[in-house]
């Protein structure tokens, strides 16, 4: 049977135009107009600001609060900019609050790790939001995880790990917090975004939610999961299958889904063309050179990249060498598809445990389409491993990733399929610290010499599932020892690692490296735990 979806409850679309560039925003965001845009309400002082380079990072000022009101700042601004001895950081220190920044923790390293970690939860956890008319935070009604460092939000894909953490913890309470939190954004927003930022609100995450009910179900039951969370799935389902049933050979692409052949899959998108708030000072001089369409595409695939939670690496990339030929949007990714068909499954399962068998029915007949076509689709045999596609021919990017493990911890990929690939992929990526991301040198941060926790784990229970725990193991057992080396001599829990010099910390990417943290610490907690909990 060919894979199609036909029965998604379309969500009609509008068009706005701003600034020059059109963006096609779907109804959802209709509810975003009362949140705080700086970039939009300061105009030309906030784009002033950013190249001026007066922070560190771009997002420190997209975190300020001002002091007044948007619009006097901005007349003050343009009031004053020409006056003789005006100084930009003067002005821009005088009008803004900086963003709350956490005292650094004083760790023990006399402590042992996993006792640390286990006592460290209260110290990432952060209260519910009253909010600020001039704040880019999103308010949330429950108590969240941040990963640490630079972060004053909760991320959306890190939760699924950190949960897990929280799982072998017995912080079942935080789990449901955080839970409430992203049912309370799907159904307020239309969707989860990147993280509790405006900033944010064009784009989300890798789509964990599902993973993180069907981990919080372990703990408690189906039953207790569905009626708390089964209708926030099914609207998050709908959102990344939106507009699935109108593709066409003339028309196969459609925001998050798009059409191979006789099937529809999904990829990563945003809706907005245009500098990320958060990154804008990166991103407008990376398409400083470009036409004015040429940027528009661009923006756009940055945006993509960052909703792939992989920001950046040269797997995205057209030319591995040239940042410019990001082409996010073009790809139907591995690990995206094999989480859509996790999240059928999962609905499949709430169905059932809430009693509606013709629901859990067509989600199950849906999963068993998609993994066949899945199966037909990614799998490369030449090279005997799940490859990204390019959506518009189907053809295979040839990028050998550590996203290649996602069919194995899903069980999307057949049994043959699943045991086929390890060689190759073990060749590839294993590394004296762990698994590498891949085998690029491009200087991004989800490229070598980095390994991150959430790949490490998903490589490791997904090997386990296909009966190859001895890889697994490896992997296990390298990463946790890089793990307590950096531990036992700085104290912290790096957001990355450098798996291959395992004498260094991670490097490459947007920001400086930083520690917390939060899916670091989960991950360790579940690998030390040897939790069948996830």
């Amino acid at each position: 049977m060919k894979f199609r979806i036909n029965s998604i409850v379309a969500i009609f679309l509008v068009v706005i135009v701003v600034g020059g560039c059109t963006k096609t925003e779907s109804t959802s965001n209709d509810r975003q107009t009362d949140f705080y845009k700086p970039w939009e309400e300061l105009g030309v002082l906030y784009h002033d600001i950013m190249m001026a380079g007066i922070f560190p990072d771009s997002k420190t000022f997209a975190d300020c609060t001002p002091v007044k009101d948007p619009a006097d700042l901005l007349s003050d601004y343009m009031q004053q900019k020409d006056d003789p001895g005006f100084d930009l950081e003067t002005f821009t220190k005088a009008g803004f609050k900086l963003p709350y920044q956490p005292e650094a923790v004083e760790v023990d390293v006399s402590v042992p790790m996993i006792e640390h970690l286990n006592e460290h939860w209260d110290n990432l956890t952060r209260e519910s939001d009253d909010g600020s008319d001039y704040s880019t935070l999103i308010p949330l009604p429950n108590k969240y995880v941040v990963p640490g460092g630079r972060f004053r939000e909760v991320y959306y894909w890190d939760s699924y790990f950190t949960m897990i953490g929280l799982g072998v913890s017995g912080r079942i309470d935080l789990m449901e917090s955080m839970l409430d939190n992203f049912a309370y954004e799907i159904n307020t927003i239309g969707f989860i975004p990147n993280g509790n930022r405006t900033y944010y609100l064009g784009r989300s995450q890798p789509p964990f939610f599902a993973a993180m009910v069907n981990l919080y179900a372990q703990y408690t039951s189906p039953e207790q999961a569905a009626e708390k969370y089964l209708n926030a799935i099914q609207k998050e389902y709908d959102f990344w299958m939106e507009g699935s049933g109108s593709l066409t050979d003339t028309n196969p692409a459609h925001r998050r889904v798009v059409k191979i052949g006789d099937h529809v899959f999904n990829r990563y998108y945003d809706d907005i063309h245009l500098p990320r708030p958060e990154s804008y000072k990166e991103d407008y001089e990376l398409a400083e050179e470009l036409s004015e369409g040429e940027k528009d595409e661009l923006y756009l695939n940055l945006r993509a990249a960052a909703e792939s939670g992989w920001d950046f690496s040269a797997r995205w990339f057209a030319d591995l060498d040239d940042f410019s030929t990001i082409r996010t949007t073009e790809i139907a990714p591995v690990d995206l598809n094999s989480l859509i068909y996790n999240m059928e499954l999962v609905l499949a399962k709430l169905y059932d445990a809430n009693g509606n068998q013709a629901q859990s029915k067509t989600y199950q007949q849906l999963a068993q389409e998609r993994r066949a076509a899945f199966n037909e689709v990614f799998w490369n045999s030449k090279e005997k491993v799940f490859m990204d596609v390019l959506w518009a021919d189907g053809a295979h990017t040839g990028h050998i990733t550590a996203a290649s493990f996602y069919p194995m911890y899903f069980h999307v990929a057949m049994e043959d399929k699943g045991q086929a690939q390890v060689d190759v992929l073990i060749d590839k990526l294993l590394a004296d610290g762990g698994l590498l991301t891949t085998t690029f040198h491009s200087g991004q941060q989800w490229d070598y010499p980095n390994g991150w926790a959430p790949l490490q784990w998903i490589a490791y229970k997904g090997l386990v599932h296909y009966d190859a725990s001895i890889p697994a193991n490896l992997i296990r057992d390298r990463w946790m020892s890089l793990n307590k080396k950096v531990y036992e001599n700085t104290g912290k829990m790096m957001e990355k690692y450098n798996v291959a010099d395992i004498t260094l910390s991670g490097g490459g990417g947007e920001y400086p490296n930083q520690d917390g943290f939060g899916w670091t610490n989960g991950v360790a907690l579940g690998m030390d735990a040897l939790t069948d909990k996830y």
